[in-house]
């Protein structure tokens, strides 16, 4: 029974390679698309991520995610520093700035500055150079794709001249920092540096890091910060989901994608449906010769279904391998889409969501297979 469900399905090329091309098709555009979405998501807080040392975020309470940040008087960190259960808690500066290169080039560029004294939070991956190297005069750390991007194919070398808001700059080290949501370049600096390039008036700072005692609670320690200072106090992990229900609640990220996946959806769903629709038409005569032979529906059911597993397997191998291809293509280090790749939830959750798909876009067409009269399609 499969070798004859087969053989039919085989034997018509032509709608063989639609049906495959119908799934293939929506196969990739869901995986890309959904991947893509949750690198996007998991990006937006990279920066929290990177600092692995920092136990608690202490912030102005107006702020809700890390791209955004009200500015705190310096005294904040004395504050913190006070609350039992803070083993340490340092300042870091964290803004946008527009860089200028020395042949007047502008590139837009994330700044951020940490502790003169700890270097607390510098980039865990150095490519040239190390955090001491930030204690230089004007010395700055800039990230490898950003560097690229500010000096297009030319080589890597250290003591170049930058100028951060008319002011020098001074790249030390070259970093492998996970890649920030928005900014084209990522620049590490001491906190006092930081603040004298874009530093204005008497609130300068954008975060205080802390980190706990071992035998405190880090959630704990955040709410009697919170209760002492009156400032807003969260853990690394809860402050990264904030900037990540920020993005999906107030930007229009979410739908951008949603949108694509579900044409996705619709345009593979209608290709199968149409394709298996005309395949079954110009197979009646065929399943109607087995019904005249004795062959039952629940066997023709099962010949049915055979054929549309076989050409959505097909479909569904050839859509994953061109989306693993994309994020093997764009993940290379200098890449702007470095750190993307398919995850292996999203293949799971895809085969199911295709398969369901595909069931509903074959079930009038399996329908009128189990509902035709052999002798009048024979008798035609």
């Amino acid at each position: 029974m499969a070798g004859i469900a087969l053989r039919m399905l085989f034997g018509d090329r032509t709608k063989l390679i639609s049906l495959v091309l119908g799934v293939a098709l929506c196969t990739l555009l869901i995986q890309q698309q959904s991947s893509l979405f949750v690198g996007l998501m998991l990006r937006s807080q990279n920066v929290i991520a990177e600092a692995r040392a920092v136990d608690i975020w202490v912030m102005d309470p107006a702020t809700e995610y890390v791209d955004l940040a009200r500015p705190m008087r310096d005294v904040a960190v004395y504050q913190v520093r006070g609350v039992p259960g803070v083993e340490w808690a340092v300042p870091f500066f964290k803004s946008s700035a527009p860089v200028k290169t020395s042949d007047g080039r502008l590139i837009n560029a994330m700044l951020l500055g940490i502790d003169d004294a700890s270097l607390v939070g510098a980039p865990r991956r150095f490519l040239i150079g190390s955090p001491e190297d930030l204690r230089g005069p004007d010395a700055i750390a800039i990230d490898r794709v950003g560097y690229a991007k500010i000096w297009p194919g030319e080589p890597i070398r250290l003591g170049r001249i930058l100028e951060i808001n008319e002011k020098r700059a001074v790249v030390a080290a070259i970093t492998e920092a996970a890649p920030a949501f928005s900014a084209r370049a990522l620049i590490h600096t001491r906190f006092s540096q930081a603040r004298s390039y874009l530093g204005r008036g008497r609130k300068q700072l954008s975060f205080v890091w802390a980190g706990v005692n071992p035998q405190s609670n880090a959630q704990l320690v955040a709410k009697e910060i919170h209760k002492k200072t009156h400032l807003k106090a969260h853990t690394s992990a809860e402050f990264s989901q904030m900037t990540i229900d920020y993005y999906l609640r107030k930007t229009g990220i979410p739908i951008n994608f949603a949108t694509t996946v579900v044409l996705g959806l619709v345009v593979g769903a209608a290709i199968v449906g149409l394709t298996f629709h005309a395949f079954v038409t110009e197979n009646l005569k065929q399943f109607a010769s087995l019904k005249v032979i004795g062959m039952r529906n629940m066997a023709i059911s099962r010949m049915v279904l055979i054929q549309t597993f076989a050409a959505t397997a097909i479909g569904f191998a050839i859509g994953t391998w061109l989306a693993a291809g994309f994020f093997d293509l764009v993940s290379k280090p200098t890449s702007a889409l470095r750190g993307m790749y398919l995850p292996w939830w999203i293949v799971s959750a895809t085969a199911a969501i295709v398969i369901l798909v595909v069931l509903l876009s074959t079930a009038a067409s399996l329908r009128r297979v189990l509902a035709v009269d052999p002798a009048t399609v024979l008798r035609n």
